[in-house]
């Protein structure tokens, strides 16, 4: 497998950082926060998408400096394509109201192999959808059949048209735009012009003011006689505005839909929209055939025009299905026309043509469909058992859409989907899903890497390695993948160098330790054999340093991970609080040691450490001068912290002073870990305190 050499410059804190990544398989990158890992990622994602982002990492130092080194990637020419998991994905991640995840179609089901399948059967719809291709007329004809359905309403329980319809309203009373009243023939011009309801709704908004006099409130002509005024009122009597805007909108709409209806509809459309009274119950009759065979012509053309894998997918035969798609006009009399046919026929004829290869159809859709039910039952199968062995009570379960697929989410206790997941899901839980999802995206869209910013630290150790089994080792996972992953967790190091690594091979991944020192970020291979126990550890340091001070300090966190708590124990704790009389601290007693007790507990540290003398080293724990040389001395960083703690016993900074602890006493702290002599474990922040803390006393 090649390598990749990827030198990172002058992006945030880190002036220059080079790393190993090994292609086609996962390689660990373990150090503590602060260090630059979430820099390293977003570094190598710019690069390699192109993008211009990689500028925003410039460091502030360097801002506006003429001459200021750029922030640059070198070694990753062969990468041009990235997917990044972090905390911004998960805070990104969109569990939608009605599935899992968005796009979960394109994530689950849309393979290349998917894609090839709906080509060729796509194929065979090619000519209906030529039919309806070269006519784009009757994209028209449909709208307008949908709005004169539409026009109508839902219709009464006795199948009536409904008065709240806008058939009703514009033909119910008759029309009186074709039928003006005498009374109002001198306004024919305005009632027959081409937008005659805002004429009108102006003409009734003037009546209020024909109380406040004799006068006309339009012109200011008189109104002295009664008959006057009465005409003036006639137009908010005879004519209401949204009747006659839905009669003027109908009436287009029925005269684009003209040449499709059979001479005789047109010829009885006409008596009805033009009768001067309201509908007859033979005429609301006929309106109601007519909406009938207008829904079933509607159904027809747009099923034919939709038709496609997913119309015909739970259509159990085909072959008896086809057929029943004609365009039958002659049982549709009232829209049999000669134009209407022009429409219709080469439909028909194409449909013919489909129901002859109706065997190729019919074995090209039933196949594709047994494909898409092993790939859903795989990818649930994977996920569900992710979720079971993780410990979570939720599953998801993918399900056929009109169009598409969606994944939707169970948990055991409901019965139903659970809607808007994001509501119920706590972080953890999110961010699992996010993890396992993210790794579906990923066999999608198939980058040439992928990087993992911390994505499991926050999690319990069953869940950890739940994660890493189903990233790394299960069906479909990310394995033979190019990955980097970056983590401040030694776990994820452990358990595939160490603990199970016969569960992690072919290909074996890589893990190193990331430490950095005056913006240099630098890594050291992680073998299966730096990875022991601390007490361990503890007697290898102790046998190769020299200050004794120092091998005290080994000693001391040997005993306290061992749990010998006795006298030998609480002689060093006792050495580190500068007691020339050393003390007994326990949950029982507190008090000093007798010189019998001392010389057993000397005895028993000599056998660990044969030059150790209590008086000689409490001298200097107590000298603050020789402490600080000791300090300034070592350049490992986790000696310094616990020299500084023998020195000042706590720093000003809360923060610090509990890294200092914590790195002191042992209940923060993994039983195995690695040399801190070769890997550098305390960040360099921390140390650079402790020493500014000294400088300052």
């Amino acid at each position: 497998m090649a390598n990749f050499e990827v030198t990172i410059e002058n992006c945030n804190s880190i002036d220059t950082a080079n790393i190993l990544v090994t292609e086609g398989r996962l390689n660990i990158k373990y150090g503590p926060n602060g260090i630059g890992k979430s820099t390293i990622a977003k570094a190598i994602v710019s690069q390699a998408k192109q993008d211009g982002s990689l500028a925003d990492l410039a460091p502030f130092k360097l801002r506006g400096k003429k001459g200021a080194g750029q922030p640059s990637v070198s070694g990753i020419d062969a990468i041009s394509s990235a997917l990044v998991f972090d905390e911004e994905y998960v805070n990104l991640f969109v569990f939608q109201q009605d599935e899992v995840v968005k796009n979960s179609f394109d994530i689950f089901i849309k393979t290349p192999e998917y894609d090839t399948a709906m080509s060729e059967i796509e194929k065979l719809f090619a000519g209906i959808k030529k039919a309806f291709a070269d006519r784009p007329e009757i994209e028209q004809m449909i709208k307008d059949l949908k709005d004169l359905r539409d026009a109508f309403g839902k219709p009464n329980k006795d199948g009536s048209i409904a008065k709240s319809s806008k058939v009703h309203k514009a033909f119910g009373s008759g029309n009186k735009i074709d039928n003006i009243p005498d009374t109002l023939l001198p306004f024919e011009t305005f009632v027959t012009s081409k937008n005659p309801s805002k004429w009108i709704g102006w003409q009734i908004k003037g009546k209020e003011f024909l109380d406040l006099g004799d006068t006309c409130p339009y012109c200011a002509t008189s109104l002295e006689k009664p008959e006057q005024k009465e005409t003036a009122l006639a137009v908010a009597k005879e004519y209401d505005p949204t009747a006659i805007n839905h009669l003027n909108n109908l009436k287009e709409v029925i005269e684009r839909l003209g040449a499709y209806f059979s001479p005789a509809c047109q010829e009885n459309l006409s008596q009805i929209t033009k009768a001067k009274t309201e509908l007859t119950a033979i005429q609301i009759s006929y309106l109601n055939d007519l909406k009938n065979s207008i829904e079933a012509l509607i159904q027809q053309l747009e099923g034919l025009r939709n038709i496609s894998f997913y119309s015909l997918r739970d259509v159990d035969e085909i072959d008896k299905k086809l057929p029943l798609l004609k365009i039958e006009l002659g049982l549709i009399d009232k829209l049999d026309s000669e134009p209407s046919r022009a429409v219709t026929d080469p439909i028909n004829a194409q449909l013919n043509s489909l129901i002859e290869q109706v065997g190729s159809l019919k074995g090209q859709i039933n196949k594709h469909k047994a494909k898409i039910k092993k790939t859903i039952e795989e990818n649930q199968d994977s996920i569900n058992g992710f979720l079971r062995s993780a410990g979570y009570k939720y599953s998801v379960k993918i399900i056929s859409e009109s169009d598409s697929y969606k994944m939707k989410l169970e948990h055991d206790d409901l019965s139903d989907f659970v809607e808007a997941a994001t509501n119920h899901l706590s972080y953890g839980e999110k961010n699992a899903f996010a993890l396992v999802l993210f790794m579906h995206q990923v066999l999608s869209e198939d980058p040439d890497i992928v990087i993992l910013d911390d994505p499991i630290s926050s999690f319990d150790k069953n869940k950890k390695f739940a994660i890493l089994h189903q990233l790394f080792r299960g069906k479909g996972s990310l394995r033979n993948r190019t990955t980097l992953m970056l983590t401040h967790d030694i776990e994820p190091a452990i358990d595939v160098i160490k603990s199970l690594s016969h569960k992690f091979q072919d290909p074996k991944p890589t893990a190193t330790f990331l430490s950095c020192r005056n913006g240099i970020l630098k890594e050291t291979p992680i073998a299966g054999e730096d990875i022991r126990t601390f007490a361990k550890i503890c007697i290898d340091i102790m046998d190769g340093a020299s200050d004794a001070i120092v091998k005290a300090i080994y000693l001391r966190r040997h005993y306290e991970i061992i749990d010998d708590v006795g006298h030998a124990y609480n002689l060093l704790a006792s050495l580190f609080k500068g007691r020339p009389v050393p003390t007994i601290a326990t949950a029982l007693e507190n008090r000093d040691m007798s010189e019998e007790e001392k010389a057993a507990a000397e005895s028993e540290v000599q056998k660990m450490l044969p030059a150790f003398n209590y008086d000689a080293l409490v001298a200097q724990v107590n000298d603050a001068a020789a402490m600080k040389q000791k300090f300034a001395e070592t350049d490992v960083g986790y000696e310094k912290i616990q020299l500084f703690r023998v020195i000042k016993g706590k720093h000003q900074d809360d923060v610090i002073s509990k890294f200092i602890n914590e790195s002191y006493h042992i209940e923060n702290e993994y039983v195995m870990q690695l040399n801190p002599h070769k890997f550098e474990s305390v960040p360099e922040y921390v140390v650079d305190e402790c020493a500014k803390a000294l400088q300052d006393a």
